[in-house]
């Protein structure tokens, strides 16, 4: 009889252990930094890894063969960009100065971008 209770209690430790692992390893993966062009700055010497950069897009807009090129400047301090390659279908809001996030990865000093979100002008938002 005590054997079996051993056998429950290591069971048991065995499976919570199991489900603690699936969370952890989960939420780890899905994680991704949120940071300003000056903070991505500041962090590329060391690995960043997967991380959404907020702010505007420069002057220098460049058409590649499967989407653009792009400057991503600083909101605070627009001296401070990072250039960004992006492949994929362009939002209808994408121009010079329009405040865009984008989430992807650092490669050689450039942002590869996977997605690109463009903030809303304030002609769609509610007036005061």
């Amino acid at each position: 009889m005590r054997n079996r209770k051993g056998m429950y209690i290591i069971a048991f430790l065995l499976i919570a252990g199991g489900f603690c692992y699936l969370i952890f390893s989960s939420i780890k993966s899905s994680s991704v930094y949120f940071l300003n062009v000056s903070e991505a700055i500041a962090k590329s010497n060391g690995n960043i890894g997967r991380a959404r950069l907020f702010g505007k897009v420069g002057k220098d807009i460049e058409k590649v063969k499967s989407g653009i090129e792009f400057s991503l400047l600083d909101k605070k301090d627009p001296s401070k960009k990072i250039i960004v390659d992006y492949y994929g279908n362009i939002p209808d809001t994408f121009k010079t100065g329009s405040e865009v996030i984008v989430e992807g990865t650092m490669e050689h000093g450039r942002f590869k971008a996977s997605v690109l979100m463009t903030k809303c002008p304030s002609k769609y938002q509610k007036k005061s």
